[in-house]
Protein backbone atom coordinates (compact mmCIF):
# COMPACT_ATOMS: atom_id res chain seq x y z
CA UNK A 1 0.00 0.00 0.00
CA UNK A 2 1.16 3.64 -0.47
CA UNK A 3 -0.47 7.01 0.19
CA UNK A 4 -2.00 9.06 -2.93
CA UNK A 5 -2.38 13.18 -2.54
CA UNK A 6 -6.21 13.67 -3.47
CA UNK A 7 -6.87 16.86 -2.05
CA UNK A 8 -4.89 20.22 -1.45
CA UNK A 9 -5.93 23.21 0.32
CA UNK A 10 -3.96 26.73 1.36
CA UNK A 11 -4.42 30.04 3.23
CA UNK A 12 -2.19 33.52 3.26
CA UNK A 13 -3.39 36.28 5.44
CA UNK A 14 -4.66 39.25 3.22
CA UNK A 15 -2.18 41.60 5.63
CA UNK A 16 1.16 41.75 3.36
CA UNK A 17 4.75 43.46 3.46
CA UNK A 18 6.20 44.65 -0.19
CA UNK A 19 9.89 45.46 -0.51
CA UNK A 20 9.27 48.90 -0.12
CA UNK A 21 7.33 48.13 3.58
CA UNK A 22 10.70 46.66 4.68
CA UNK A 23 12.97 49.35 3.71
CA UNK A 24 11.45 51.32 5.70
CA UNK A 25 11.88 48.95 8.96
CA UNK A 26 15.58 48.41 7.46
CA UNK A 27 17.96 49.63 5.43
CA UNK A 28 16.96 47.82 1.63
CA UNK A 29 15.37 48.46 -1.46
CA UNK A 30 12.84 46.59 -3.21
CA UNK A 31 15.80 46.08 -6.17
CA UNK A 32 18.61 44.86 -3.91
CA UNK A 33 15.79 41.94 -2.36
CA UNK A 34 14.38 40.98 -5.49
CA UNK A 35 17.71 41.02 -7.55
CA UNK A 36 19.05 38.59 -4.22
CA UNK A 37 16.01 36.59 -3.56
CA UNK A 38 13.52 37.09 -6.37
CA UNK A 39 10.73 38.31 -2.95
CA UNK A 40 8.31 40.75 -3.53
CA UNK A 41 5.69 40.55 -1.20
CA UNK A 42 5.18 38.22 1.92
CA UNK A 43 1.98 37.67 4.09
CA UNK A 44 1.99 38.58 7.42
CA UNK A 45 -0.71 37.33 9.90
CA UNK A 46 -2.99 39.59 11.78
CA UNK A 47 -4.46 39.30 15.24
CA UNK A 48 -7.13 37.19 14.22
CA UNK A 49 -5.01 34.87 12.55
CA UNK A 50 -2.56 32.78 14.01
CA UNK A 51 -0.93 29.08 13.19
CA UNK A 52 -3.56 26.83 14.33
CA UNK A 53 -6.68 29.19 12.49
CA UNK A 54 -4.21 29.27 9.29
CA UNK A 55 -4.00 25.51 9.33
CA UNK A 56 -7.14 24.83 9.77
CA UNK A 57 -8.47 26.48 7.07
CA UNK A 58 -6.13 25.27 5.04
CA UNK A 59 -7.30 21.72 6.02
CA UNK A 60 -10.88 22.69 5.78
CA UNK A 61 -9.77 23.72 2.25
CA UNK A 62 -8.16 20.10 1.34
CA UNK A 63 -10.79 18.09 2.78
CA UNK A 64 -13.64 19.59 0.42
CA UNK A 65 -10.90 19.81 -2.42
CA UNK A 66 -10.72 15.71 -1.57
CA UNK A 67 -14.23 15.59 -0.86
CA UNK A 68 -13.32 13.56 2.49
CA UNK A 69 -15.25 14.28 5.41
CA UNK A 70 -13.73 15.19 8.70
CA UNK A 71 -15.01 11.92 10.19
CA UNK A 72 -13.09 10.13 7.67
CA UNK A 73 -9.67 11.33 9.13
CA UNK A 74 -7.38 8.55 10.72
CA UNK A 75 -4.85 10.82 11.56
CA UNK A 76 -3.98 14.75 11.69
CA UNK A 77 -0.13 15.34 11.20
CA UNK A 78 1.11 19.09 11.35
CA UNK A 79 4.78 20.06 10.56
CA UNK A 80 5.43 23.50 12.33
CA UNK A 81 8.12 25.57 13.66
CA UNK A 82 5.87 28.28 15.68
CA UNK A 83 2.57 26.52 17.42
CA UNK A 84 0.05 28.98 19.24
CA UNK A 85 1.13 27.09 22.48
CA UNK A 86 3.72 24.52 23.75
CA UNK A 87 0.40 22.09 24.57
CA UNK A 88 -1.88 21.56 23.13
CA UNK A 89 -0.61 20.42 19.89
CA UNK A 90 -1.36 22.32 17.09
CA UNK A 91 -2.78 19.22 14.97
CA UNK A 92 -5.20 18.35 18.00
CA UNK A 93 -7.03 22.22 18.08
CA UNK A 94 -7.15 21.50 13.84
CA UNK A 95 -9.07 18.14 15.36
CA UNK A 96 -11.17 20.43 17.06
CA UNK A 97 -12.27 22.51 14.87
CA UNK A 98 -12.85 20.66 12.01
CA UNK A 99 -14.61 17.19 14.12
CA UNK A 100 -12.24 14.76 13.29
CA UNK A 101 -12.79 12.96 16.00
CA UNK A 102 -11.33 9.64 14.85
CA UNK A 103 -8.04 11.10 13.94
CA UNK A 104 -4.73 10.50 15.93
CA UNK A 105 -3.12 13.74 16.01
CA UNK A 106 0.76 15.09 16.86
CA UNK A 107 2.69 17.73 15.64
CA UNK A 108 6.44 17.42 13.47
CA UNK A 109 9.09 20.04 14.13
CA UNK A 110 11.73 19.55 11.14
CA UNK A 111 11.12 23.37 9.56
CA UNK A 112 11.92 23.61 5.94
CA UNK A 113 11.69 19.94 5.40
CA UNK A 114 8.77 19.17 7.77
CA UNK A 115 6.25 18.81 5.52
CA UNK A 116 8.36 16.50 3.41
CA UNK A 117 8.77 14.74 6.35
CA UNK A 118 5.48 14.71 7.26
CA UNK A 119 4.55 13.24 3.88
CA UNK A 120 7.00 10.13 4.23
CA UNK A 121 6.04 9.88 7.98
CA UNK A 122 2.13 9.22 6.63
CA UNK A 123 3.18 7.14 3.45
CA UNK A 124 4.79 4.72 6.80
CA UNK A 125 1.63 4.41 8.75
CA UNK A 126 -0.76 3.80 5.30
CA UNK A 127 2.62 1.01 4.59
CA UNK A 128 2.18 0.05 7.57
CA UNK A 129 -1.83 -0.63 7.51
CA UNK A 130 -2.59 1.31 10.08
CA UNK A 131 -4.20 4.57 8.77
CA UNK A 132 -6.53 4.86 5.38
CA UNK A 133 -6.27 8.79 5.18
CA UNK A 134 -4.25 11.21 6.32
CA UNK A 135 -4.67 15.37 6.69
CA UNK A 136 -0.77 16.84 6.19
CA UNK A 137 -0.67 20.40 7.14
CA UNK A 138 2.18 22.57 6.86
CA UNK A 139 1.36 26.23 9.04
CA UNK A 140 3.82 28.87 10.30
CA UNK A 141 3.70 32.68 11.46
CA UNK A 142 7.03 33.58 10.94
CA UNK A 143 6.84 36.75 11.53
CA UNK A 144 6.56 36.30 14.94
CA UNK A 145 10.02 35.08 15.22
CA UNK A 146 11.54 36.96 12.25
CA UNK A 147 14.21 39.73 13.74
CA UNK A 148 12.71 42.95 11.88
CA UNK A 149 16.13 44.27 12.74
CA UNK A 150 18.43 41.94 10.61
CA UNK A 151 18.14 42.84 7.16
CA UNK A 152 19.79 39.90 5.93
CA UNK A 153 16.82 37.83 7.78
CA UNK A 154 13.93 39.86 7.75
CA UNK A 155 13.25 40.38 4.03
CA UNK A 156 13.25 36.64 3.32
CA UNK A 157 10.17 34.79 5.79
CA UNK A 158 6.06 35.24 5.46
CA UNK A 159 3.46 33.23 7.10
CA UNK A 160 0.47 30.73 5.77
CA UNK A 161 -0.70 27.65 5.63
CA UNK A 162 -1.26 24.42 3.27
CA UNK A 163 -2.54 20.98 3.50
CA UNK A 164 -3.12 18.21 1.50
CA UNK A 165 -4.94 14.96 2.15
CA UNK A 166 -3.31 11.15 1.72
CA UNK A 167 -5.14 8.35 0.97
CA UNK A 168 -4.54 4.79 0.63
CA UNK A 169 -3.76 2.88 -2.39
CA UNK A 170 -2.46 -0.27 -4.21
CA UNK A 171 0.61 0.00 -5.44
CA UNK A 172 4.09 -0.35 -4.24
CA UNK A 173 5.37 2.98 -1.91
CA UNK A 174 7.46 5.25 -4.05
CA UNK A 175 10.98 6.23 -2.97
CA UNK A 176 12.05 8.63 -0.87
CA UNK A 177 15.06 10.21 0.61
CA UNK A 178 16.11 12.26 3.62
CA UNK A 179 19.25 13.27 6.30
CA UNK A 180 20.03 14.99 9.06
CA UNK A 181 23.30 17.27 10.43
CA UNK A 182 23.21 17.89 13.63
CA UNK A 183 26.44 19.38 13.94
CA UNK A 184 25.10 22.41 11.14
CA UNK A 185 22.11 23.52 13.83
CA UNK A 186 23.44 26.45 14.28
CA UNK A 187 23.94 28.05 11.17
CA UNK A 188 19.90 28.01 10.63
CA UNK A 189 18.55 28.77 14.35
CA UNK A 190 16.25 30.46 16.90
CA UNK A 191 16.16 29.57 20.71
CA UNK A 192 13.54 28.92 22.78
CA UNK A 193 10.98 31.53 24.79
CA UNK A 194 10.57 28.99 27.50
CA UNK A 195 13.77 28.88 29.06
CA UNK A 196 14.51 30.09 32.55
CA UNK A 197 16.50 33.02 31.04
CA UNK A 198 14.58 33.77 28.19
CA UNK A 199 13.92 37.34 28.53
CA UNK A 200 17.72 37.98 28.32
CA UNK A 201 18.04 36.00 24.83
CA UNK A 202 15.32 37.74 24.15
CA UNK A 203 16.51 41.42 24.68
CA UNK A 204 19.81 39.64 22.58
CA UNK A 205 17.99 38.97 19.78
CA UNK A 206 18.63 34.72 20.14
CA UNK A 207 14.64 34.02 20.81
CA UNK A 208 14.72 35.39 16.45
CA UNK A 209 15.70 33.77 13.36
CA UNK A 210 19.44 33.83 13.10
CA UNK A 211 20.51 32.22 10.01
CA UNK A 212 23.79 32.20 8.00
CA UNK A 213 22.88 32.67 4.32
CA UNK A 214 26.21 31.77 2.69
CA UNK A 215 26.12 28.32 4.70
CA UNK A 216 22.68 27.82 3.71
CA UNK A 217 23.01 28.17 0.15
CA UNK A 218 25.95 25.99 -0.25
CA UNK A 219 23.93 23.15 1.40
CA UNK A 220 20.91 23.55 -0.20
CA UNK A 221 22.17 23.47 -3.39
CA UNK A 222 24.48 20.62 -2.82
CA UNK A 223 22.00 18.33 -1.50
CA UNK A 224 19.12 18.74 -3.11
CA UNK A 225 20.25 18.05 -6.64
CA UNK A 226 21.85 14.64 -4.82
CA UNK A 227 18.59 13.58 -3.74
CA UNK A 228 16.90 14.54 -6.95
CA UNK A 229 19.51 11.73 -8.43
CA UNK A 230 18.99 9.28 -5.71
CA UNK A 231 15.16 9.51 -6.41
CA UNK A 232 15.80 8.98 -10.49
CA UNK A 233 18.31 6.61 -9.85
CA UNK A 234 16.05 4.45 -8.04
CA UNK A 235 13.14 4.81 -10.19
CA UNK A 236 15.19 4.33 -13.22
CA UNK A 237 14.74 7.69 -15.01
CA UNK A 238 16.19 10.77 -16.11
CA UNK A 239 15.82 14.50 -15.38
CA UNK A 240 13.90 13.87 -19.41
CA UNK A 241 11.34 12.22 -17.49
CA UNK A 242 10.44 14.29 -14.78
CA UNK A 243 7.66 16.86 -15.03
CA UNK A 244 7.62 19.11 -11.75
CA UNK A 245 10.92 19.56 -8.97
CA UNK A 246 8.39 20.96 -6.32
CA UNK A 247 10.38 22.34 -4.03
CA UNK A 248 10.81 24.37 -1.11
CA UNK A 249 10.41 27.81 -1.43
CA UNK A 250 13.56 29.77 0.31
CA UNK A 251 15.41 31.73 -2.28
CA UNK A 252 14.87 32.03 -6.02
CA UNK A 253 18.83 31.92 -6.35
CA UNK A 254 19.19 28.51 -4.57
CA UNK A 255 16.06 26.93 -6.86
CA UNK A 256 17.90 28.26 -9.95
CA UNK A 257 21.47 27.06 -8.63
CA UNK A 258 19.41 23.52 -8.16
CA UNK A 259 17.93 23.37 -11.58
CA UNK A 260 21.52 24.32 -13.59
CA UNK A 261 23.14 21.82 -11.39
CA UNK A 262 20.16 19.11 -12.76
CA UNK A 263 20.63 20.61 -16.27
CA UNK A 264 17.15 20.80 -15.97
CA UNK A 265 14.88 23.53 -17.65
CA UNK A 266 14.03 26.40 -15.09
CA UNK A 267 10.24 25.91 -16.08
CA UNK A 268 10.42 22.42 -14.57
CA UNK A 269 10.60 24.21 -11.26
CA UNK A 270 7.49 26.13 -10.43
CA UNK A 271 7.62 29.23 -7.76
CA UNK A 272 5.95 31.12 -6.17
CA UNK A 273 8.48 32.97 -3.74
CA UNK A 274 8.05 36.24 -5.30
CA UNK A 275 4.50 36.18 -3.81
CA UNK A 276 5.23 34.51 -0.40
CA UNK A 277 8.02 34.46 0.77
CA UNK A 278 9.62 31.66 2.95
CA UNK A 279 7.10 30.01 4.67
CA UNK A 280 9.16 27.43 5.81
CA UNK A 281 7.14 23.78 6.45
CA UNK A 282 4.44 25.66 4.68
CA UNK A 283 5.55 26.16 0.95
CA UNK A 284 5.75 23.24 -0.21
CA UNK A 285 1.96 22.70 0.34
CA UNK A 286 0.93 25.93 -0.78
CA UNK A 287 2.51 25.47 -4.31
CA UNK A 288 1.29 22.24 -4.67
CA UNK A 289 -2.59 23.73 -4.30
CA UNK A 290 -1.99 26.28 -6.22
CA UNK A 291 -0.21 24.35 -9.14
CA UNK A 292 -3.33 21.92 -8.54
CA UNK A 293 -5.74 24.30 -8.15
CA UNK A 294 -4.40 26.05 -11.48
CA UNK A 295 -4.62 23.38 -13.22
CA UNK A 296 -0.94 22.31 -13.98
CA UNK A 297 -1.04 19.05 -12.62
CA UNK A 298 -2.60 16.34 -14.54
CA UNK A 299 -2.90 13.41 -14.17
CA UNK A 300 0.55 10.65 -15.06
CA UNK A 301 2.73 13.78 -13.83
CA UNK A 302 5.86 12.18 -12.52
CA UNK A 303 7.10 14.49 -9.41
CA UNK A 304 9.94 15.36 -7.15
CA UNK A 305 9.00 17.01 -3.89
CA UNK A 306 11.81 18.11 -1.78
CA UNK A 307 12.61 19.93 1.09
CA UNK A 308 15.67 21.63 3.00
CA UNK A 309 15.87 23.46 6.36
CA UNK A 310 17.05 24.07 9.70
CA UNK A 311 18.29 21.31 11.47
CA UNK A 312 20.18 20.74 9.20
CA UNK A 313 17.43 18.99 7.24
CA UNK A 314 16.82 17.76 3.95
CA UNK A 315 13.96 15.21 2.57
CA UNK A 316 12.58 14.19 -0.71
CA UNK A 317 9.93 11.81 -2.23
CA UNK A 318 8.93 10.73 -5.91
CA UNK A 319 5.26 10.63 -6.91
CA UNK A 320 3.06 10.26 -9.76
CA UNK A 321 0.33 12.85 -9.58
CA UNK A 322 -3.24 11.42 -9.88
CA UNK A 323 -6.47 13.23 -11.85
Amino acid sequence: MRGRICGTGSYLPEKYYDNNDIAKIVETSDAWIRERTGIVRRHVASGYETTVSMAVEAGRRALENGHVLPEKIDMILVSTITPNAVIPGVAFQVQAALGADRAVCFDLSAACSGFVFAYQTAQAYIAAGLYQTILLIGSETLSAINNWEDRSSCILFGDGAGAAVVQAEEGELYPSVAGSDGTMGHVLACESRVQNDWQQREADRKTYIDMDGTAVFKFAVRKMPEMAKSLMTQMHCTEADIDWFITHQANERIIEAIAKRLKSDIAKFPMNIAECGNTSSASIPILLDEMNRSGQLKGGQKIIMAGFGAGLSWGAVYMEWHA
